[in-house]
């Protein structure tokens, strides 16, 4: 075996040459992995004993993809499509060996070998969308020349990795071998290929699939109409379909030129930048700089959940899912009935699309005991607190359940805004106390706050973060405080769309600003699904805000079919004259001048106020970084990810544009819109909030 540098081989076993690459962890596609490659393969040909060859990579996967931290610098030497060239153009047929996974830039590296070979356990996929960007190295054209126009379509826009079973279907895979045996069955693999002197198949020459698609435009029409909804205010799916249909409208060389000019496009923009921000900003959130990654973690064999309703349900099921058991403690039969009943229609509901058996919806509901009794937790080693968000009820819980968990239990409180010390001072084990936050419906929303309390251990903090990842979260650490990071901020929001209403735009015109940013739905809206009556008291109710007046109406939202909005039998939306005579009274009432107010007053008034609230947060402490930040509004609230959180945003904006307009608004509306300290320091200073 000859080392060609320091993460390839070449080695030649009778005449096979086999080029191993072992750049650990993943052999992701460095300008050193670049070079390696190039060089081996030119040996390789070069070798007269050699006369075909096998690539192969060491480690836990195939070449999983570029390497992303060299994006955005200056372009180092060989490019991939360099060692591409020299490895399409090959004289002696190449086999490309793949187990692991085979993502990006490493499919389109398979994809010039001639064969592919895999194990069953393999997956293959073109996720470059989920980072703003498309294939840049071939693949949007040759990909539809082996798999098709549609499944071409479906993979580049959604990302997907496929199995070695279904890439072999759909013939981007030639042969499945043994797993284990993936080594001996590449250069079995060869042989034949040169004992029946098969051809030298390039993918860039195929045709007929990319010709079954020619004159048929409906095909792209009818897929952008399809996936409306799921591309809303993204721009690489698009450009990964203008790609596509240029490998079936274009010769490949210029299929080619057009997938180069997107890709720049793309690669220059904001909305892949902030992408890129996500992606490494949701592996940064769970470091933590004072809980060492080698601190000790907590076993969590049993879960206990107290409370069976919608939240807690949810939260249960997280568990199950995971293979975890879970006590669900209620205080009324009819109500653990229910909340269990739910936990089954709603695995039921998932088997019927197919994404479970009925095996395994029965395996997960024997995971699951219910019982009317707290004492029922007393062997849980993680107990969950999903009450009511009373501060008086949880500290009894709490205090309850100190007498009752054995030593070493993790105590958890899933409150959105309470005191998390608070809560903990029921209790005589302040340091097994946490705030694990998920977020409605928690069986779906990926985001958990993980609420350090002031006397946390950090063996509890590590087990927290750790669990996150077990049930498939994106684990944050935020500080105590008042709704913590995510509702401290929302509430920003939320009072100046109550004020602009007042003032002179109406809820639709506000849900229609924030909708149009990329917000999966406005305030409004989302009140009238959440229901106007979450909190309200009608023996308390004095008419003294425009939700009271409108559930004094009995307009609660959607469940009742009307509450900002007017809603039809489908719960489609309609602008309600109703609530505008009520706001247009309520705002004379309280003698309120009405005025016009543009899109763009909506759009700062809205989100300014929260980027100057996370710069307080930054300031206090309560989140480690801006980018935690990001992580929680993007993964809780729907932040568009192509804006990268509202830190990143906020950046792009202009930290200077968004001083001045809040001085502006404060002068004009008050003090609600007075800058934080760090907000201005950064200014002053020409730095960003990763400078915080």
């Amino acid at each position: 075996m000859a080392a060609i540098n320091a993460v390839t081989d070449l080695s030649v076993e009778g005449d096979i040459g086999v080029v191993t690459l072992d750049s650990p962890p993943v052999n992701a596609l460095s300008a050193l992995v670049r070079q390696g490659l190039k060089a081996a393969f030119e040996a390789a040909i070069a070798d007269p004993a050699v006369k075909a060859i096998v690539l192969i990579c060491a480690g836990r996967t195939f070449i999983a993809g570029a390497d992303i931290s060299e994006f955005g610098k200056p372009p180092v030497e060989p490019s991939l499509q360099a060692v591409q060239q020299v490895i399409e153009t090959s004289p002696k047929p190449v086999v490309a060996a793949i187990h692991g996974t085979a993502l990006g830039g490493g499919l389109e590296t398979a994809l010039v070998a001639h064969y592919r070979v895999a194990v069953p356990s393999a997956k293959a996929g073109l996720p470059e969308v989920n980072i703003g960007l498309l294939p840049g190295a071939g693949g949007t054209q040759r990909l539809p020349r082996i798999v098709g126009v549609e499944k071409a379509l479906e993979m580049v826009t959604s990302g997907q990795h496929v199995s070695a079973k279904a890439a072999l279907a759909m013939g981007l895979f030639d042969e499945l071998v043994e797993e284990g045996g993936l080594r001996e069955g590449a250069l079995a693999y060869a042989r034949t290929v040169l004992a029946e002197r098969r051809p030298l198949k390039k993918v860039r020459d195929l045709d007929a699939k990319v010709e079954a698609a020619r004159g048929r435009p409906e095909i792209f029409a009818e897929f952008r109409k399809a996936n409306a909804r799921k591309f809303r205010g993204f721009l690489a799916p698009e450009r990964n379909i203008q790609c596509i249909e240029a490998a079936v409208n274009l010769p490949f060389d210029e299929g080619l030129k057009v997938e180069h000019g997107l890709f720049l496009e793309l690669m220059a923009g904001s909305q892949s930048a902030a992408q890129r921000h996500v992606f490494f900003a949701e592996r940064q959130a769970a470091r933590i700089p004072d809980v060492p990654e080698d601190t000790p973690t907590l076993p969590i064999r049993k879960v206990g959940v107290i409370g069976a309703g919608t939240m807690g349900g949810g939260i249960a099921m997280n568990f199950l899912n995971a293979g975890v058991p879970v006590t669900i403690i209620e205080a009324k039969q009819e109500n653990l009935d229910r909340g269990v009943g739910v936990i089954r229609r709603n695995y039921e509901a998932t088997a019927k699309k197919g994404r479970l058996t009925e095996d395994e919806v029965e395996r997960r509901m024997g995971l699951l005991t219910p019982s009317l009794r707290l004492e029922d937790l007393a062997d849980c080693d993680l107990i969950i607190e999903a009450v009511f968000e009373l501060m008086a009820i949880k500290q009894e819980v709490f205090g309850r359940l100190d007498q009752i968990a054995k030593p070493g239990a993790i105590l958890a409180s899933n409150t959105s805004y309470l005191d998390i010390d608070v809560i903990a001072a029921a209790t005589g084990r302040p340091e097994s106390v946490i705030g694990l936050h998920f977020f409605s419906p928690a069986n779906v929303m990926r985001l958990l706050e993980v609420v350090r309390g002031a006397r946390t251990d950090k063996t509890v903090i590590a087990t927290a973060m750790r669990l996150g990842k077990t049930i498939g979260k994106v684990a944050v650490l935020v500080g105590n405080g008042h709704g913590f990071v995510g509702n401290r901020m929302l509430a920003e929001r939320q009072r100046e769309a109550q004020k602009l209403i007042l003032e002179g735009a109406m809820p639709w015109d506000v849900d229609r600003v924030l909708y149009d940013f990329g917000l999966p739905m406005g305030p409004f809206a989302m009140s009238d699904l959440a229901g106007l009556d979450i909190g309200w008291d009608p023996t308390q109710s004095s008419s003294s805000t425009v939700r009271e007046v409108l559930c004094e109406m009995d307009r609660r939202g959607q469940k009742t079919g009307a509450g900002f909005y007017d809603y039809d039998e489908n719960r489609v939306a309609r602008p309600s004259p109703i609530v505008e005579q009520v706001i247009l009274d309520f705002a004379a009432k309280a003698q309120i001048e009405r005025r016009r107010i543009d899109d763009q007053e909506i759009l700062e008034r809205c989100l300014y106020p929260m980027v100057n609230e996370g710069a307080r947060i930054l300031e206090e402490g309560k989140a480690i970084r801006a980018s935690d930040i990001d992580v929680v509004w993007i993964n809780g609230y729907g932040w568009p990810v192509y804006r990268g959180g509202p830190m990143f945003w906020g950046e792009l904006e202009g930290l200077g544009k968004i001083l001045e307009r809040m001085r502006q608004f404060q002068a004009a509306l008050g003090d609600d819109f007075k800058p934080s300290a760090l907000l201005e320091r950064l200014v002053t200073e020409g730095k960003g909030f990763k400078d915080a």
